[in-house]
């Protein structure tokens, strides 16, 4: 069974989601939804979902970014982002440290907001603390893709979207994101959007 991925406009989004208890974590129900969200985040597919953005109000989020995902995209661009795959695993709880504050920009895009993509900057490195599935306590350090992955999912927590953090004036469709900027580099997309030359 699939959940339904709510999309932008639902209140759930834009709340802050509770703490899970410590019997909460490892309760049957809590179980039963992690397996579904993997699920549908395979579905969709995507590399991360948070339980907000299936109507679950709880501070849960669930990660994989496959190698499969990656076989098609060019090698420097996978060098250039910093990505490499990510086994699946669950973040209870997470609070989020940074621990490399320099700005990386790419476009990224939300299941939330289904069909569009933006340019959005995120810090390289960060690190999670948080419990897993089974109610022991874990660090995440992760740098590049991986720390966007966690900087997106852990934002859905806090009840914040990538449009929030977005550069506007590259919000794009993914269709039009495929055909005009998806091959250029960062710097040539902002040079052709007038926007102003990021230093740093």
């Amino acid at each position: 069974m699939m959940l339904k991925i709510v999309q932008a406009g639902e209140p759930v989004l834009r709340r802050r989601a509770r703490d899970l208890t410590p019997e909460e974590m490892t309760s049957p129900g809590v179980r039963q939804l992690i397996a579904l969200m993997r699920d549908t985040m395979r579905d969709a597919p995507g590399v991360g979902l948070a339980a907000p953005q299936v109507g679950v109000d709880v501070r849960l989020a669930v990660i994989e970014d496959r190698a499969e995902y990656q076989a098609g995209v060019p090698a420097e661009e996978l060098a250039a982002r910093e990505r490499k795959p990510v086994d699946f695993h669950v973040l209870i709880n997470p609070r989020l440290v940074v621990e490399d504050p320099t700005e990386v920009e790419f476009y990224e895009g939300c299941l939330s907001v289904s069909g569009f993509s933006a340019l959005v900057r995120r810090a390289r490195g960060v690190r999670v603390e948080a419990f897993d599935e089974n109610g022991q306590a874990l660090t995440v350090s992760a740098r590049g893709w991986y720390a966007r992955i966690l900087q997106h999912e852990i934002d859905h927590l806090d009840g914040m979207l990538y449009i929030d953090r977005m550069e506007p004036r590259s919000f794009t469709t993914l269709e039009n994101h495929r055909r005009h900027w998806a091959m250029r580099q960062v710097a040539e997309v902002r040079q052709a959007l007038g926007l102003p030359e990021r230093r740093g």
